[in-house]
């Protein structure tokens, strides 16, 4: 299998960058012969670059340009688009598929049906442009802040949703989540072309039968991570979590009784965090799209207390792999806080669940597996389409 990977790395690094690099790096070891094509954001630098490259997402010749001398070159057997905003855009799968080449789309947010990709307004979920019209966002500014910008992302959903483009050029998109599929195929996706996939991690192996202690939570200090309401759940419950992370908060919550802010540390040093803490919390109030610290957790035999919403609610299974808490609600959250610091022996049951779902779906090999049937599956599916596309058909 040959596969060009084209992406488009963000300013600072995230979680779809990270899970870029390790699909290329399984996917080589897998034996695959692989490529990869960056395009960066660094070079958006002023807000003039910035509306030019908003303006120009909804096809983007000169970044479609250099994905495809590259398959010209290295006559892949499929094109996997991860991030495409707003360098490479959409249009690179019309172009692939002109040159018949197979393509996969892998859905790491909802940009291609929301402008500011996250499916969120004023701190709280929206849906307004799932079904209906992308150009609502431009009377909220949901790009940035900024009308001018909305309205560009906003017509470059529009134009593909339009012209079809997700319906025709795409062999098989990825969602990493079944939460995730809903809402592309309440978007008009075609549900018989999205796979499930989620992002692997390799395994740091078992953490060991030792002691758990402590509540512990990892990521972004900003508020749709939900760390007010967190820090009011454990003032409640009279405990203190430990919180590994940087954002716009830190200043806000440093010296909460509740919360213990430890800053950005290593990932070696968070590894270990995970395999020490009674649980991991994520009392997130918006759609979150895979937060890896679950997987990391689960592979930690770490169990998980999180809010009930989005893919959330499906990645924890109440009681078995960790607890759900209303999204929000500080009450709810300080109850399920209190249950897995009151009863060690039923949280160490819950890790155990949670490792045994980590090893059955996002152990490394287990997802390259899916991946490369997911490549096979829309190979084969180019293959059948190229004889109707040249009778016109």
């Amino acid at each position: 299998m040959r596969v060009l990977v084209a992406h488009n790395r963000y300013q600072v690094r995230g979680g779809e960058d990270a899970a870029v690099a390790r699909d290329l790096a399984a996917l080589e070891q897998a034996g695959c012969a692989v490529e990869a094509v960056f395009l960066d954001n660094d070079a958006i630098a002023s807000g003039l670059d910035r509306l030019r490259a908003a303006v120009g997402a909804t096809h983007a010749p000169e970044g479609i340009a250099r994905v495809m001398a590259a398959a010209r070159r290295f006559a892949p057997d499929v094109i996997h688009v991860h991030n495409f905003f707003p360098l490479l855009s959409p249009g690179i799968h019309a172009a692939a598929r002109s040159a018949g080449c197979a393509t996969v789309q892998t859905l790491h947010n909802y940009r291609l049906v929301c402008a500011n990709a996250f499916l969120m307004r004023d701190g709280a979920p929206c849906e307004l442009c799932v079904a209906g019209s992308p150009y609502r966002a431009v009377r909220f500014a949901c790009y940035r802040g900024s009308r001018i910008g909305s309205l560009a992302v906003a017509r470059m959903i529009d134009h593909h949703r339009r012209a079809g483009t997700w319906r025709r050029d795409v062999d098989r998109f990825i969602a990493l989540t079944p939460f995730a599929r809903e809402r592309f195929v309440e978007a008009g996706f075609p549900a018989d072309k999205i796979r499930i996939r989620p992002n692997g991690l390799p395994d740091p192996g078992p953490s060991g039968d030792g002691a758990r202690q402590g509540l512990l939570y990892v990521g972004r200090l900003s508020p749709e991570k939900g760390l007010i309401v967190l820090a009011e759940a454990a003032a409640r419950a009279g405990l203190r979590v430990t919180v590994i992370g940087e954002g716009p908060l830190a200043s806000a919550l440093t010296g909460h009784p509740g919360l213990d802010l430890k800053g950005a540390l290593p990932p070696d040093a968070v590894q270990a965090a995970m395999a020490r803490a009674s649980a991991l919390v994520v009392p997130s109030l918006w759609y979150e799209g895979l937060p890896m610290v679950v997987a990391e957790a689960f592979a930690a035999g770490t169990p998980v207390v999180a809010s009930r919403i989005g893919a959330l609610a499906g990645l924890v299974a109440e009681g078995t792999s960790g607890l759900l808490a209303e999204p929000g609600d500080a009450a709810d959250l300080a109850s399920a806080l209190g249950r897995i610091a009151g009863d060690p022996a039923a949280a160490a049951a819950m890790g155990r669940e949670a490792r045994a779902v980590y090893e059955r779906e996002w152990r490394e090999d287990v997802t390259t597996r899916a991946l490369l049937e997911i490549y096979r599956d829309a190979v084969a599916a180019r293959a059948a389409d190229i004889p109707l596309t040249r009778t016109g058909t």
